[in-house]
């Protein structure tokens, strides 16, 4: 399933700014299953829209 690409959603240039500051997973640790990207743009989306629902589709 193809992921939808929303406005808000970080361009790779951005990603490249931020991707350095994200702090790597704990060794040991259980591993990341989320890309922390998918987690930025989660939170850049909810910043935006204030969670409309007009703008809200589950595909996942």
């Amino acid at each position: 399933m193809a992921k939808r690409i929303y406005p808000s959603d970080l361009t790779d240039e951005q990603w490249q700014l931020i991707e350095p500051y994200i702090p790597p997973p704990k060794p040991g640790g259980r591993p990341r299953e989320i890309d922390m990207r998918h987690i930025i743009n989660g939170l850049l989306y909810f910043s935006r829209t204030g969670c409309q629902w007009r703008m809200l589709e589950w595909k996942y």
